[in-house]
């Protein structure tokens, strides 16, 4: 495979390049990314690959000296929750190197990422082409063509318009980010039990906090992880005092290895971006959100106009 066309834009085509590469094996893997890491690092584009540990080595072995010129991330720690990488990760890295093209590596999906996380991480990967759009930033996008199933590589082409694979590049047919978001932007599946569940507005905050520190603790989270969810849930109820109607439900359950905390209002949210943008001293707002998906390791959520339920798991 020769290097993707797509690690530098095609002129009278937008600053921002976004191809899905599908690839197959150890092999297929190398030959789609190496040569476009060595291509950027000869141009004296930054660098950046956040990727799962196993292809982070192979890469890494692959490129040897040259190595150093890039920064690694292993995504399965910084991208465990999906709702991390654009702020934290990608546009983290793109701001911190505003002139000049930005080469990225995101690969946020892979074999044994749970049913759980898999929405997120597609409305992660249709987001991106928001929150970069005009950008001289180049992400390609590795999927494992051979072990991942095939509805993952049908939403990569929803969310990717460059597609590349062993019979080179091509535009993708199907490619529909909004939608493909819009699609995984449903009610959340409702839990089979409930540890508690809390009705709360300004005269009863302390009562909400109280009550998610004493599930955290029963659950035998460590003592760092228990102020992290007293925060997190002292950000999403603070979020619906001030944007959600004056109040809101809190509800907590544990399902398959986390523990949840939910908390529901009569908002919306209408910017899509919302916790998914750097934040700086003198922003006017959006922290709140930010700070749960940086808190948690897994973020969901739901918004349609006069209701809002965002999730946050925390791994048992």
């Amino acid at each position: 495979m020769s290097e993707p066309e797509a690690a530098k834009p095609r002129p009278g085509t937008a600053p921002f390049v976004h191809p899905a590469l599908f690839y197959r094996g150890a092999q297929g893997y190398l030959a789609g990314t190496a040569p476009f890491v060595r291509e950027g690092l000869r141009l004296g584009d930054p660098v950046v690959v956040a990727a799962p540990g196993p292809n982070l080595r192979l890469l890494r072995s692959e490129l040897g000296e040259s190595a150093t010129g890039v920064r690694w991330v292993d995504m399965t720690q910084a991208g465990r929750n999906p709702g991390r990488i654009i702020p934290g990760v990608l546009r983290g890295f793109a701001d911190a190197h505003a002139h000049g093209r930005v080469r990225m590596i995101g690969e946020p999906i892979w074999p044994g990422r749970s049913e759980a996380e898999y929405p997120a991480c597609v409305q992660h990967e249709a987001l991106i082409n928001l929150a970069f759009a005009g950008r001289a930033v180049t992400i390609l996008c590795p999927y494992d063509a051979e072990r991942l199933d095939p509805r993952v590589l049908a939403d990569a082409a929803a969310t990717h318009p460059l597609l590349i694979d062993d019979e080179g590049e091509r535009p993708s047919a199907t490619y529909a980010p909004e939608r493909l978001g819009r699609a995984y932007d449903v009610p959340l599946p409702e839990p089979a039990g409930l540890l508690a569940v809390l009705a709360f507005d300004d005269t009863n905050l302390d009562q909400a906090r109280a009550l998610a520190v004493e599930h955290a603790r029963r659950s035998g989270l460590a003592a760092d992880r228990v102020m992290d969810v007293e925060l997190a849930v002292n950000e999403m109820a603070a979020n619906s005092l001030a944007h959600g109607g004056g109040a809101g439900d809190l509800r907590i359950w544990s399902q398959d290895e986390y523990l949840i905390y939910e908390v529901r209002d009569t908002g919306f949210i209408a910017d899509p971006l919302v916790g998914r943008r750097p934040v700086t001293p003198d922003s006017p707002g959006g922290r709140g959100v930010l700070l749960v998906h940086q808190l948690s390791d897994l973020v969901r959520l739901h918004t349609r106009p006069g209701r809002t339920a965002i999730r946050a798991h925390f791994a048992i």
